[in-house]
């Protein structure tokens, strides 16, 4: 009995001492039972302290469970509320993270949004830019009288065909002629123009007339739309037959009623001309026809006028028989006179009651002084 009551209290300390591991508070009660152990060998040994040891080692037990359990209650609920304290550590991290990447993914929306909304804002007003640009451009054709065409061949310097076949003649200038005879720097000339129109899109405008006798179109050709097509500026960098006269490709050939920019083809071919400019390089007078030319004085209108004052009776009746053959073939009376057998007319308005299309070099009324073009037909409409 003796050694299995040693071995009961064995078993009870080593419990105490592995529960007051878990539970430091619990060695209070083990050791109150320790004492009361003490006390009960003690009163064994005829030492009697306490008259009743075994109760303080019951004492002893007894507080050694009740400190163990609510430390181990104290510890658990710690471990439990930092345990809790973590998890909500750990949930308000994600929650937090959640709502960041909200948030960011949010903010991107609005930035990709915005960014959209300014792209699409900004094609508006370039359409609208461009729109009213296109209407302008429209209004400016309309208001200057031009027509878009495509260059589809060059005949010479100064002669072309659109894409439509109808050829056009430039108004007011003459390149060397390097078709059905060549004159000096023709070539060069048409190389020029082909460089510069074949193939393009240009701005036909008319001045007054709409055709020559040869049926070609007479036109101003405008390389990009004038702003104001009477500022000299604006001629010299945007209107190529300006373009023909500086560059000194031609010259300046003035027919009425086609006058609208003669003063500047005028000025531009005398400052060519200043720096012997290409077919000014060959001589004051060019190489072709034109308003630059000497104008050799007509002798012969002043023969006439001695050789009908002298003759005046003879002259009379010459006159008179040719003015009646001339009335009977014509059907007018408007016949100027003719002093030897050549006619003579004051001005392209007089020649014409008589010839409406104007008359070739070797017919009897033609004059050099009518031909203001040079291309031996005077007084052509």
């Amino acid at each position: 009995m003796k050694v299995l009551k040693w071995i009961i209290i064995t078993i009870i300390l080593l419990l105490m001492l592995f529960m007051g591991f878990a539970a430091p508070l619990a060695f209070i009660g083990m050791a109150v039972f320790l004492i009361g152990l003490f006390l009960s060998s003690q009163k064994k040994k005829g030492n009697t302290l306490v008259k009743k040891p075994g109760f303080i080692t019951a004492i002893g037990f007894i507080l050694f469970l009740i400190l163990g359990a609510s430390t181990a209650d104290t510890t658990n609920t710690a471990e439990k509320s930092e345990g809790t304290k973590v998890a909500d550590t750990q949930t308000e991290k994600i929650k937090a993270e959640k709502e960041a990447a909200e948030k960011a993914k949010k903010e991107a929306e609005e930035k990709a949004k915005a960014e959209a909304d300014a792209k699409a804002e900004a094609e508006r007003l370039e359409i609208e830019k461009q729109e009213a640009s296109q209407k302008e451009k429209e209004e400016q054709i309309s208001k200057l009288g031009l027509e878009l065409v495509t260059i589809s061949r060059v005949v010479d310097g100064d002669t072309v065909q659109t894409s439509d076949g109808r050829k056009i003649r430039l108004v007011g200038v003459n390149t060397p002629e390097s078709t059905t005879r060549t004159e000096v720097y023709g070539k060069e000339a048409s190389n020029y123009t082909t460089s510069k129109l074949e193939g393009k899109q240009v701005y036909l405008q008319k001045d007054v007339s709409e055709t020559d006798r040869y049926a070609r179109y007479l036109r101003i050709i405008w390389l990009d739309i004038p702003s104001d097509d009477l500022n000299e500026n604006e001629i010299r960098t945007k209107m190529f037959n300006a373009d023909l006269v500086i560059n000194g490709y031609a010259e300046p050939s003035t027919y009425p009623p086609d006058v609208k920019y003669s003063d500047y083809f005028v000025k531009f071919a005398r400052e060519a001309r200043d720096k012997n400019t290409g077919l000014w390089a060959f001589g004051d007078e060019g190489t072709t026809k034109g308003d630059l030319d000497s104008k050799p004085v007509a002798a012969s209108n002043s023969s006439s006028s001695t050789s009908a004052s002298s003759n005046s009776g003879k002259t009379s009746n010459s006159n008179s028989s040719s003015n009646s053959s001339s009335s009977s073939n014509s059907g007018t009376t408007s016949t100027a006179p003719v002093s030897r057998g050549s006619e003579y007319y004051k001005n392209c308005t007089e020649l014409r009651k008589v010839y409406p299309n104007g008359v070739p070099a070797d017919h009897p009324a033609y004059a050099s002084r009518l031909d203001r073009d040079k291309d031996n037909w005077a007084c052509e409409r």
